[in-house]
């Protein structure tokens, strides 16, 4: 039905191309299209008739529905003959529109004239030009004291399927602002009781839009909130409408048919009149339809939803704005069935085909109407949570180089010079969903397996940089991706960056004569490893940071190897194990939350963070995994916001508990616990300071009126101006790696945090299941099927040193030990040599030894001393 419906639309589309159409002409179209229709279904009514395109034509072989519609296309574009009118079956200029519903079902054909007799002309409803609720109801009392709902089902099938229809109905003012001399004739006026219950419905919307607002937080910070969003729609009458006639078994096809006929004349609508920009009111109709609760049902999902959902992504984007803001106020329900909805068409969809390489599901318009339409959603879930659209950090510029003067010359200009693109909706919204600390619906319910499973990243990645005003990416949905997918994306991007640099650095050679270098060299001393590393890194980054963003290998002096990645993993885990060690004192470490922190106190210089910046940079840039242990706040300052009394949760929990006493005290705060703005800390050598968090701060006492900017600005101080300088550091040489990278656009932090650190999560069998065999090794060899009871058998501690023996850390990558791909390779006959390992490639070399108890010995003793030994 999908494809027939596209089907008849297209002509329709080459009508408006050739010849610029105004509303009267496409009326006409229209009028001479559904003759056409009524001609092939029920004919002129003349037994005699010779038109080889009537019904009524002697040999004329009947035709459904949808094929009829077809024809009828055709045949107006061929200007084919049209039969005179012999009878009420063949519609005149006032009748045609209450035909058309039969386009789509033979239940809505036209009753017979004795049927018809039934309703009196003043009970046929041809005047009503548009719906109220009331008008509604008076409808559906007259049918159901007659058990009939035609008269019903004809006048839904009429108003939904005109858009000036729709647009006039459900009104929350008393006068419905007619349009045309023959709606004004025809208007009815409303009771004052109507009036009463219109704003008594508007006031409980607003009230309920103020309350779904979260309100001002503990910290005293203002958040920007939305007012009530002012739409002429009253949404609430039209929830009853849909809840009374939904339980209709009768009106369910009338609504489905009516939206499949009212979209293609809205599509041409918003393509090429520009109607939203003429009548902000057109938006009402995509209101009404989107509180239809049957959307999701399989009739909608293949029928309609695929066309409506194309017409809505054609809205302007002004007009998405307004009807985010709006759904931004719906409650949690409301919202999770309309994401619910159009997450099962993109499901449904997927399933249904087949994608390749020929044919991708970025070139699936249904797809890719609903990921734009789920984006509305998105935002509106933003928008309706927790909000801080404040607590910024200050951006650094990006340090460039003189690099890019050659590039410029040579035509070679960094696509990202300007930074991370910004969603133009997110920009017309003014909220970011790093602004968002708790959604309506939690982030992961808008992510889309089933169109991850058959994403080809590749072609997407390519449609995102280079393709993005022909092609779609659904990296520009990026809530739709899971950590895994978009993880390969960034991969795509650090790689293709790490050639661009290679071919600059060719150039060079060539231009100016320099020497070729295209990698990131580092050559370090294992006891000299943070000396050697600072070095070589700080002369770098000051001398061209661009090579930061080249391909790392790493060499220790004195030792054999080439990195081709599992040198640069051990250096990276040692370089992080000298610096976080507690003795040199630039990280604090919490036991109960075995989180570190950046010390105030610290006497090491700016270099040292600067270099752990560098290292977690080059970390994510190079597809290593680091055993870092941070709380969330850094993560989310690295991403541009500051702490708030919120991140004091995992960071500072006995001080957050403290703060939450003092908050929710009933007590005379002032008197019983004497707190004044000045607050005192212990230094690196136990001797106290003191610092004002106003001016003065220890003349003014904390009292119940300012304890709230008390909390905010002790959380400022310890989360954001006691550690500024170590923190700007640090942020400096992670921006030197990533600042072109689309991290901040693709990634939460919480999934940054996944990236960096992997996760804690380890399931062995799903390493054993994606494990491969080599060196004459199966999975049902012997010593396969032992050394698997062995490490299943193992405590988490040894599992997490089997994966750091093998693979260079004791993390999941993202998406599971299933995406590790290790091999096991035999490595000779049975003997007393200790398994090997190539952490470059994930490969453990196995001795095949002649007994389980010998191979589990041996195995323990390898990763239990394997730290500079058996690693290769």
């Amino acid at each position: 039905m999908s494809k027939e419906a596209n089907e008849y639309e297209s002509p329709v589309t080459f009508i408006t191309e050739h010849t610029k159409p105004s509303r009267m002409k496409r009326a006409a179209a229209k009028h001479l299209i559904e003759r056409y229709f009524c001609q092939l279904t029920e004919g002129c009514g003349n037994g005699a008739c010779t038109n080889e395109f009537c019904a009524s034509c002697l040999g004329f072989q009947p035709l459904d529905h949808n094929t009829a519609a077809i024809r009828a296309l055709e045949l107006y574009k061929m200007n084919a003959k049209l039969c005179g009118r012999h009878s009420a079956a063949f519609p005149d200029n006032s009748s045609a529109k209450e035909t058309h519903p039969t386009l789509l079902g033979d239940h809505h054909r036209k009753m017979p004239d004795h049927e018809d007799n039934l309703f009196p002309p003043r009970e046929d409803f041809r005047e009503v030009h548009y719906l109220t609720e009331e008008k509604v109801y008076e409808i559906l009392g007259i049918c159901e004291g007659k058990k009939d709902y035609s008269p019903l089902i004809r006048v839904i099938g009429r108003i939904f399927s005109s858009a000036d229809g729709l647009v006039q109905s459900f009104r929350k003012d008393k006068e419905q602002h007619p349009n045309t001399k023959e709606q004004l004739n025809t208007h009815q006026a409303k009771d004052e009781d109507k009036d009463e219950d219109d704003k008594e419905r508007t006031t409980a919307m607003e009230q309920e839009s103020e309350a779904s607002a979260s309100i001002e937080g503990a910290t005293g910070s203002t958040e920007k909130r939305l007012g009530p969003v002012e739409v002429s729609v009253d949404i609430e009458a039209v929830r009853r409408v849909y809840d009374r006639l939904l339980s209709n078994e009768k009106m369910e096809s009338a609504f489905l048919n009516a939206l499949v006929y009212l979209t293609p004349n809205v599509e041409l609508d918003l393509t090429y009149l520009d109607v939203y920009d003429t009548n902000p009111d057109y938006l009402n109709i995509f209101i009404i339809v989107m509180e239809n609760s049957s959307l999701h049902s399989p009739e909608y999902l293949e029928m309609a939803m695929p066309l409506f959902c194309k017409c809505m992504s054609k809205l302007p984007l002004p007009a998405l704005a307004k009807l985010t803001r709006l759904w931004s106020q719906y409650s949690v329900e409301h919202l999770r069935r309309m994401m619910e909805t159009f997450q099962q068409l993109i499901t449904y969809t997927v399933i249904s085909n087949e994608y390749d390489s020929d044919s991708l599901v970025n070139d699936d318009e249904c797809v890719v109407a609903a990921a734009k339409c789920l984006k509305l959603v998105f935002y509106a879930n933003v928008l309706g949570g927790d909000l801080d659209t404040g607590h910024n950090e200050e951006e650094e510029p990006a340090s460039e180089s003189s690099e890019l003067t050659l590039q410029e010359l040579l035509g070679e200009e960094r696509s990202n010079k300007k930074g991370p693109r910004v969603d133009p909706l997110e920009k017309e919204l003014g909220v970011r969903t790093l602004d968002c600390r708790r959604p309506l619906i939690p982030f992961e319910e808008f992510v889309n397996e089933p169109l991850n499973d058959v994403l080809e990243m590749d072609k997407d990645f390519t449609f995102f940089k280079v393709d993005s005003e022909s092609k779609f990416s659904f990296q520009s949905c990026p809530f739709i991706l899971n950590a895994c997918t978009k993880s390969l994306g960034l991969y795509y991007d650090n790689r293709i960056s790490m050639y661009s640099e290679r071919r600059i650095t060719a150039l060079y050679s060539l231009v100016q004569g320099q020497q070729l270098n295209p990698y990131l060299r580092l050559k370090v001393r294992r006891d000299h490893i943070i000396d050697d590393a600072l070095v070589r890194l700080e002369m770098i980054a000051m001398e061209n940071p661009a090579d930061l963003r080249k391909q790392l290998f790493v060499e220790f002096e004195g030792e054999q190897g080439v990195d081709e990645g599992g040198v640069s993993k051990e250096f990276f885990q040692l370089v992080l194990e000298e610096m976080f060690n507690p003795d040199i004192g630039m990280f604090t470490y919490d036991d109960s939350t075995k989180l570190f922190w950046y010390n105030p106190s610290s006497l090491e210089n700016e270099a040292q963070f600067t270099l752990i910046g560098i290292v977690l940079g080059l970390a994510i840039y190079n597809n290593c995994i680091l055993d870092v242990h941070f709380p969330m706040v850094v993560y989310r300052k690295l991403m541009g916001k500051k702490g708030t009394y919120l991140d004091l949760t995992d960071s500072h929990p006995v001080l957050y508990q403290s703060l939450r006493e003092l908050l929710d005290y009933e007590g005379d705060v002032e008197e019983d616990m004497m707190i004044t703005f000045q607050i005192s800390q212990t230094d690196l050598f136990g001797d106290p300071i003191t610092y004002d968090l106003k001016e003065n701060g220890d003349k003014i006492p904390v009292s119940a009126d300012n304890r709230k900017e008390f909390v905010s600005l002790y959380s400022d101080y310890i989360l954001n101006k006691s550690v500024e300088r170590q923190f700007k550091a640090f942020r400096r040489g992670f921006q030197m790696v990533t600042n072109e990278s689309p991290l901040k656009y693709l990634f939460r932090p919480e999934e940054v945090e996944l990236l960096i650190c992997g996760s804690r999560n380890l399931d062995f069998q799903m390493l054993e299941e994606t494990t491969e065999y080599d060196g004459g090794y199966s999975k049902d060899c012997r010593i396969i099927k032992d050394f698997w009871e062995t490490v299943h058998s193992f405590g988490e501690e040894d599992k997490r040193l089997f994966l750091q023996f093998t693979t260079g850390t004791d993390r999941a990558p993202v998406g599971g030990l299933g995406k590790l791909k290790m091999i096991i390779a035999k490595n000779g006959p049975d003997t007393d040599r200790l398994p090997t390992s190539h952490t470059c490639f994930n490969a453990l070399l196995l001795p095949e030894y002649d007994s389980k108890e010998k191979l589990k010995e041996r195995l323990l003793k390898a990763i239990t001393y394997a730290k500079g030994f058996g690693m290769l």
